[in-house]
């Protein structure tokens, strides 16, 4: 079997309804893994292209939804991908707007870590952890101070509990995307002078594709990552090499 086989595994990833997310689902069932889909909203196109698994519903504006799942569920894999963002001024930022992405981004990440690794660490099973951090994981950003303060945070978790797991079978690890072309980032590739301005930073010289983290991510999960421990692996094009 390759080392970059999923085979027998079984993944959750959340946030898997569209965009970065369902390329994560679509890379990890071709690689073999039994995929279960977790958003607010139904993942019917992600399980049309994937042409199995299942979806599960969860809202991680409650940082404790996924808690019980693990109760229930063999999870192998476990990718935290779900994630909000809101935008102002650093003087005019409320604390709701902090709070409400603090709970998504960084607290509900952490208590499904704690879930996924007791359950794993009581039945003596190994297990691989991926969470999406972000190029402001490690720049600062503009006009938004909650999603950078929370995508540092999951930068330091991920380190923190591969300290913790290592040596007990479970591979902490992240992924900081760079600039990918999904929804969110629309707006951007249709502002002509943005983009441009992207661009010219990228080394690679072209906006990343949602399918790019998707590999990254199912190498993160396999085998072949058995002696990686809480690395945060950017796939940006070279943006931060820059």
């Amino acid at each position: 079997m390759s080392a970059f086989s999923l085979e027998g595994k079984r993944a959750l990833v959340t946030g898997a309804n569209t965009g970065i997310g369902q390329a994560i689902a679509i890379a990890m069932a071709a690689a073999g893994a039994d995929v279960l889909c977790a958003a607010r909203r139904d993942c019917d196109e992600t399980l049309s292209k994937i042409g199995s698994g299942r979806h599960v519903q969860l809202d991680f504006s409650d940082p404790m939804a996924a808690t019980k799942l693990f109760d229930h569920e063999r999870i192998d894999i476990l990718v935290n991908n779900a994630g909000i963002i809101r935008r102002a001024d650093a003087v005019d930022f409320t604390e709701a707007d902090w709070d409400d992405v603090m709970d998504v981004n960084l607290k509900a990440v952490f208590f499904t870590c704690q879930a996924f690794g007791k359950a794993a660490l009581a039945a003596d099973r190994p297990g691989a952890i991926v969470n999406i951090a972000s190029l402001l994981s490690f720049q600062g950003g503009i006009r938004v101070p909650s999603y950078t303060a929370s995508k540092h945070g999951v930068a330091g978790l991920t380190r923190l509990l591969a300290n913790e797991w290592a040596a007990k079978g479970i591979n902490v690890n992240a992924i900081a995307p760079g600039y990918i072309a999904t929804n969110n980032t629309e707006a951007l590739r249709n502002d002509t002078e943005r983009n441009r301005q992207i661009l010219e930073r990228i080394p690679a010289g072209r906006w990343g594709e949602a399918s790019d983290i998707g590999e990254a991510a199912v190498f993160l999960a396999s085998p072949a990552a058995k002696y990686i421990h809480g690395t945060v692996l950017n796939v940006d094009g070279g943006w931060l090499a820059r």
